[in-house]
């Protein structure tokens, strides 16, 4: 949800990474070439190359949360009316996510999928602060008190998509975002312990590559 921490978990967990070898992709409203393609294309073109981290802030999720709250947004996105099946076109959706995640899993990209679960009267305390405080004005708008009088069709959609979309290759972490520090805790021994997992280490040096390296010696 809206002032969950998402920007300010980005920035603080990975600041000790070298930028070098991590880009940030932010998804917003749909653009109009973006509305010309299916819903995955947008953040597949994203997807980091091999050796590298990418962080999604926003997802094809949105497309089965936001667009499922206001499902007269799908309309605007240029399917044919006969795939617009409110009882199918969800399933469908979580279908192609999880085919997805499998297929890049299997070529080597390891997912991690990280939901900041905020309370109602948390989010109403960090709006209230951005109203209150001049530099954080811009963060506030109309749309925001807009979205959160859906609050409980979020909470229903998101129990649903959790459900459908987390597996043994991506699962999600629900992380409870009311309290900063803890969560962007949390979230750093998470992606901590998967880095550990890869087994990571640098490429070893054979003997006979020891043996030239040592001849370049008195080169020096």
């Amino acid at each position: 949800m809206d002032a969950a921490g998402k920007d300010g978990a980005i920035r603080h967990v990975m600041s000790g990474v070298n930028p070098q070898g991590c880009q940030v992709f932010s998804f917003k409203q749909p653009t109009e070439q973006e509305l010309k393609h299916d819903f995955l294309w947008r953040t597949s073109r994203c997807l980091p190359e091999r050796g590298r981290i990418g962080i999604f802030n926003r997802s094809y999720y949105e497309d089965v949360l936001v667009a499922r709250v206001h499902p007269e947004i799908l309309h605007g996105h240029g399917l044919p009316d006969e795939l617009i099946d409110d009882t199918t076109i969800w399933e469908q959706r979580y279908r192609s996510i999880n085919d997805l995640e499998m297929h890049l899993h299997r070529n080597g990209t390891q997912i991690i999928k990280i939901f900041l679960h905020l309370s109602k009267d948390e989010q109403a305390k960090r709006f209230r602060a951005r109203i209150d405080a001049p530099d954080k004005n811009w963060k506030f708008s109309l749309a925001d008190i807009h979205e959160r009088s859906y609050w409980e069709d979020y909470m229903t959609v998101y129990g649903d998509c959790l459900s459908a979309t987390s597996s043994e290759h991506a699962p999600w972490y629900v992380i409870p975002a009311d309290d900063k520090p803890n969560a962007r805790l949390i979230i750093s021994q998470i992606i901590l312990d998967t880095l550990t997992d890869l087994k990571m280490a640098y490429p070893k040096t054979t003997p006979e590559r020891h043996e030239e390296l040592e001849s370049f010696r008195s080169q020096l």
